[in-house]
């Protein structure tokens, strides 16, 4: 039998704290940042309105106004999240809101160079599309890469074409891995990022898209729940029709099973999402993260559970 992993944070899967704890030797900030940039999917390049679930704010409910420079933006995250962590004091500047490599070079090169030229900023996180991942803009991540990590997050959702075209996501499958087996020989971390409770795919195509990526085996993966929100192509199908969404039980248990098939050396980054007050109109128990973390924690440890096991 394989050894289990132990997580620093006391966790039975492994936890992008602990990994971070190990590469830098202490806590690290994630300041998140709002470049203010579109997707491809919402300005025309392969569609409009963005995607099914996703606001006007982009995923980027809680990044910086965009309206401020970037630089401000993460000085003023850094200074609410040192009142919680007053001596924690090396950052990443995550780039989180809409596509983030969805711009001219030169831009790109004015977004990222400040922050990797800061001592205390010891990595990037930017958020983007594989359809806004060009070869010259690899390259350019590729060599930044090899003066500090950068981490890639990359949405997925589901693995299933016919979900991906009702998300409007813009790109199929197919193009998804084949970026993603592109970016194996960069060093750069790829994050994949899941989706939970899609309402065009069944509990056995969430296993199989988890099936799928752990094949991949990236850096890291983002699990989260689908929150319908408010003002979205699917919040508003919601509220015509409210279409059935898993109950916070099935969403432990599955999140569990997902764990188990993916390899223990995989960092897990999210287990669940949380939508802004007051966008969120269901489900009610996504709200309260705690809740849904704890409930996965005792079952795990219940069971005797681990990360991997059916890896």
């Amino acid at each position: 039998m394989k050894p289990k992993p132990f997580s620093l944070d006391n966790k039975r899967y492994t936890t992008f704290n602990a990994d971070l704890r190990r590469r830098f030797g202490e806590k690290v900030l994630r300041i998140p940042l709002n470049t203010g940039l579109s997707c491809p999917n919402r300005d025309g390049q392969c569609g409009t309105g963005g995607c099914s679930f996703c606001n006007a704010q982009g995923s980027g409910e809680f990044a910086g106004n965009p309206l401020d420079d970037l630089m401000t933006q993460y000085q003023q995250g850094k200074a609410m999240m040192q009142r919680k962590w007053p001596d924690t004091h090396k950052t990443i500047a995550y780039f989180q809101a809409y596509t983030n490599t969805y711009a001219p070079f030169e831009t790109l090169k004015g977004f990222f160079g400040p922050f990797m030229a800061m001592e205390e900023v010891v990595a990037l996180a930017i958020a983007t599309r594989v359809d806004a991942l060009d070869e010259d803009i690899i390259s350019y991540l590729e060599s930044l890469n090899r003066i500090k990590p950068i981490f890639l997050e990359l949405g997925l959702q589901s693995i299933h074409d016919s979900t991906a075209k009702h998300m409007n996501r813009g790109h199929s499958t197919q193009q998804f891995i084949t970026t993603v087996e592109r970016l194996k020989s960069t060093g750069l971390l790829v994050v994949i990022h899941v989706m939970n409770g899609y309402p065009t795919d069944t509990k056995a195509m969430m296993i199989e898209t988890i099936q799928a990526v752990a094949k991949l085996h990236p850096y890291g993966v983002k699990i989260h729940m689908l929150n319908v929100l408010k003002n979205t192509a699917l919040g508003r199908q919601y509220q015509r029709q409210p279409f059935e969404l898993m109950d916070q039980n099935e969403y432990e248990n599955l999140v569990i099973h997902q764990l188990q098939l993916l390899p223990a050396d995989i960092v897990i980054l999210r287990l669940t999402g949380d939508g802004e007050e007051g966008e969120v109109l269901a489900p009610d128990w996504a709200a309260n993260k705690t809740s849904v973390l704890n409930g996965i924690d005792k079952k795990m440890a219940r069971w005797n559970l681990f990360q991997g096991d059916f890896a």
